[in-house]
């Protein structure tokens, strides 16, 4: 079994409805366990800023899956749950991106783990560190807590949760 670790969005419509959909799809999917998920974050839209602000939450899960299995089961989730690829950086239901796998590193055309540019997202490393404080580049070690973006402003909790059970259970 293989450890992931997921960043999701969402600010389109029900945004919580939309990010607790995508972790039941995760869960209920026969190769994916998830382990934990962290309290709900909203932020300031990032590249295209006149849009809805974002829910953000981080997954730990375990799977079976290889890195493009997960990718593809993500991109899966994101269609079934009305994903639209029209505008880069645009509004959508819901956003599923692999931040890390394992401690590999992945270069493909379609997957580059660790996830580009996670260290400066502040909206990606604060649930990140949350539901894991010493998770670090599996290239250079750093760990995530001390990059400068965890020092920034704009990542409001919005709503607390405990475990994945509770963000599971809750309507």
């Amino acid at each position: 079994m293989k450890t992931a670790y997921l960043s999701l969005g969402s600010n389109i419509g029900n945004r919580l409805d939309h990010l607790r959909q995508a972790v039941r799809l995760l869960h209920d999917h026969p190769a994916i366990t998830v382990r934990k998920v962290s309290s709900v974050y909203e932020t300031e839209p990032l590249g295209l800023t006149e849009q809805a602000k974002f829910l953000n939450i981080a997954l730990e899960l375990v799977t079976s899956l290889e890195a493009a299995e997960l990718l593809r089961a993500c991109q899966s989730i994101e269609n079934k749950l009305g994903r639209m690829r029209k505008i880069r950086w645009g509004p959508r239901t819901v956003d599923l991106d692999i931040l890390l796998y394992n401690e590999d590193s992945i270069q493909t055309e379609d997957l580059i783990v660790p996830h580009l540019r996670m260290q400066e997202r502040a909206f990606v490393l604060v649930p990140l560190i949350e539901i894991n404080s010493e998770v670090k580049h599996p290239s250079t070690g750093a760990l995530y807590r001390e990059e400068p973006a965890m020092r920034e402003e704009g990542v409001i909790l919005w709503k607390q949760i405990q475990n994945a059970g509770e963000f599971l259970q809750q309507d």
